[in-house]
């Protein structure tokens, strides 16, 4: 350890030789991940917009992956973050410390398989994919048929296969003729391209790499289905850790419909008898019946129909099976076996969801670890979904048991407290006593939010993990740059789109800014109204969601100065847009869960059971979460100011109210619409910084 520098010194070197300046936050939090790996407790840090906390996470991640020859793994949350890190953030800091560490540090990325080429796939006889393109329009096929016309000669070309470098890229639909989950691959030995496969070069590289960047679904992956995708570690990062529960209940959570257990069946023909697959095809059948009788939401009790027709789904599937496995017969042909193992996967995941839904019901609501429901709309075909009701259990178990995690975010401490965010990664209570800085426990509200937060586990203290908590703040003086607006005097939100006086709301702050505003709405209905009501009565270009990609949409938004982009979900999280292009954050309601969202309100009403508030603990943490993400759009860079403004007036005169705005950045408040105004006008008439 002694031949490397250590933590403080490298931290240094990196932030000279990318020309930055050294701050507080990023040296206190490299600190204390240092302090975490050589401890072995976990750590939850949440480092605000500015601290530099990828490099504060990455010299003490290098350093140790360095000192002990081992490979430390950093988890992200989307495939365009883990980018930013292996084609930017790693290679700057890899050439900055190089001069400092024995030796030129490596790196590696790592994806889930179906995000790499396959070769067998595409040269293989069989490229067609039967659940998909029976359902398109002749012009749809023609334009699936050039995509995949495109892969295959790309696939001459690729020395990765990995998909993000197809640029422009392809159709979901058209990428899946080309590539194999890890359940359909018939894995490198049996593979006639197994020597050339690009996922086992992938995997190949990481092996031997410092730094292994993945993504959140991955790492789910690997902890929950036992696969060792990713290399032997024993310190993990993540970034973006406020997703990590919703990356993870997305991977847990089966589906069940009609037109996959017909593409099982499809896959299965050439395989099995033909009275076999018939039955398969006619247990689809069956559902679709029921499913078009059935009511969509939530299913608290099996009705009998129902749970006919799923009982026949998991025994023909079963039956199918049995017949596919005894298919080898010691066939050596490789597209065969590409085929078998690809009917295998369909119908192994189509037995084991109806199997989980069918054991979901046995045990008395109280005690149930899984919710189904039944999803219904007008652009989506019938589905039921069994997904986890929590899933601390899991990680606590699988992810925190054995190894070091570090867990970031510029959003973790939720009313105050890391307790909400804790609690539903199973971690339990804080570690008390001397260590790395603490920012302490919470009080009141927060409390109630972490109060019951898990489901499924009695925390009890022998079982959980040891972890400790620090908030490193902002660089922002963020009462000095930025206003919260609470609008008190408008009444609350209601279900039929926005209230008038919303869009005179809306307008008036939006004049007074002239332009330079995101509207982040609580659905696509009221960012449209928004929309076409304030374009014919402003004369400022609006932007809207959906008008085109969302990537293109943030890009023109940022360099038209005195646009405005209105839109929703994903514009809480995705915009970073500094300077004077945005000066105003418009939220129109507190975002909680829907009412009827299934898993959210099953969530709350087990929470309850167990003697803790469910709303606190599942719909508040929710809102404070996305409240938090998006009002941190305003302040980008440190010269940034402006307002934001939620028009929703139960921020102010609610009970939760309090908890919410603590979850805030600390913005100087006003519940006064025209001191916002006129904030937003003198920011509008200031000069352009030269």
């Amino acid at each position: 350890m002694a031949e490397i520098p250590d933590v403080d010194t490298l931290l240094d070197a990196a932030v000279r030789a990318l020309g930055g300046a050294r701050r507080d936050g990023q040296v206190a939090m490299a600190e204390a991940v240092a302090t975490a790996i050589d401890t072995g407790e976990h750590l939850v840090v949440q480092a605000g917009t500015g601290t530099g906390k990828s490099l504060a996470y990455l010299v003490p991640a290098l350093r140790h992956a360095m000192a002990e020859d081992t490979t430390v793994v950093v988890s992200t949350a989307t495939l365009a973050l883990q980018r930013q890190l292996i084609d930017r953030d790693l290679p700057r800091l890899g050439a900055a410390l190089a001069p400092l560490l024995r030796r030129e540090p490596t790196f590696a990325i790592l994806k889930g398989r179906r995000n790499y080429l396959c070769r067998h796939r595409v040269h293989g006889a069989d490229t067609s994919d039967p659940d998909d393109t029976e359902l398109f329009d002749p012009r749809q096929l023609s334009s699936l048929g050039r995509q995949v016309k495109r892969l295959h000669e790309w696939a001459e070309e690729t020395s990765t296969g990995d998909r993000d470098e197809l640029v422009p890229g392809v159709s979901d639909l058209a990428w899946r003729q080309v590539s194999v989950s890890a359940n359909e691959c018939v894995g490198a030995a049996a593979c006639p391209f197994g020597q050339e496969c690009f996922s086992e070069q992938a995997r190949a590289d990481a092996a031997g790499a410092d730094i292994v960047v993945t993504n959140h679904a991955l790492l789910a992956i690997s902890a929950m289905q036992g696969y060792q995708l990713l290399p032997e570690h024993r310190v993990l990062m993540i970034d973006e850790a406020h997703e990590l529960v919703d990356r993870v209940t997305s991977v847990a959570t089966g589906e069940l419909g009609e037109r996959v257990v017909a593409a099982a069946a499809k896959r299965a023909a050439r395989l099995c008898e033909a009275d076999l697959t018939e039955r398969l095809s006619e247990s689809a059948d069956g559902l679709a019946l029921v499913f078009a009788d059935a009511e969509a939401g939530r299913l608290d009790h099996l009705p009998d129909s129902l749970a006919g027709a799923v009982a026949a789904v998991r025994d023909s599937a079963h039956a199918c099976l049995t017949a596919v496995r005894s298919s080898a017969n010691g066939e050596q042909d490789p597209d065969h076996a590409a085929r078998r193992k690809q009917a295998l996967a369909a119908l192994e995941e189509l037995h084991d969801t109806a199997v989980r839904v069918l054991e979901s019901f046995e045990p008395p609501l109280r005690e149930r670890r899984d919710v189904v429901w039944l999803a219904k709309g007008p652009k989506h075909a019938p589905t039921l979904h069994v997904a986890p009701l929590a899933v601390g259990g899991l990680l606590r178990e699988r992810l925190f048991g054995d190894r070091t995690t570090v867990l970031t975010s510029a959003t973790l401490a939720l009313g105050g407290s890391f307790g909400p965010l804790a609690a539903q990664w199973g971690l339990g209570r804080e570690s008390t006593g001397p260590a790395a800085a603490s920012s302490g426990t919470g009080t009141g509200a927060a409390d109630d939010a972490a109060s019951g937060a898990e489901a499924d586990d009695s925390h009890t203290s022998a079982g959980e993990p040891r972890w400790r908590s620090l908030d490193v703040g902002s660089p922002f003086d963020h009462a000095r740059s930025g206003i919260l607006y609470v609008a008190r005097h408008l009444p609350p939100p209601g279900r039929d789109g926005l209230d008038p006086r919303y869009i005179d709301e809306i307008a008036e702050l939006v004049e007074a800014a002239g332009g330079r505003a995101l509207g982040l709405f609580s659905s696509m209905r009221a960012a449209a109204q928004a929309t076409e009501e304030l374009r014919d009565r402003l004369d400022v270009r609006i932007l809207c969601q959906g008008d085109d990609s969302t990537g293109r949409l943030v890009e023109e938004f940022a360099a038209e100065e005195t646009s405005c982009l209105f839109g929703t979900l994903s514009l809480w999280q995705g915009v970073d847009v500094p300077g004077r292009s945005l000066q105003l954050v418009i939220v129109d309601r507190i975002p909680f869960p829907r009412p009827d969202d299934p898993l959210a309100s099953a969530r709350q009403r087990a929470v309850g059971a167990r003697g803790g508030n469910g709303f606190m603990a599942v719909a508040a943490t929710h809102a404070a979460l996305l409240l938090a993400q998006g009002t941190g759009r305003l302040l980008r860079s440190v010269h940034d100011r402006g307002v934001v403004a939620v028009l929703d007036p139960r921020l102010a005169t609610a009970r939760y109210g309090g908890f919410l705005r603590s979850s805030l950045p600390p913005y100087w408040g006003t519940t006064d619409p025209e001191v916002a105004r006129a904030a937003l006008r003198r920011l509008a008439a200031a000069p352009v910084p030269g």
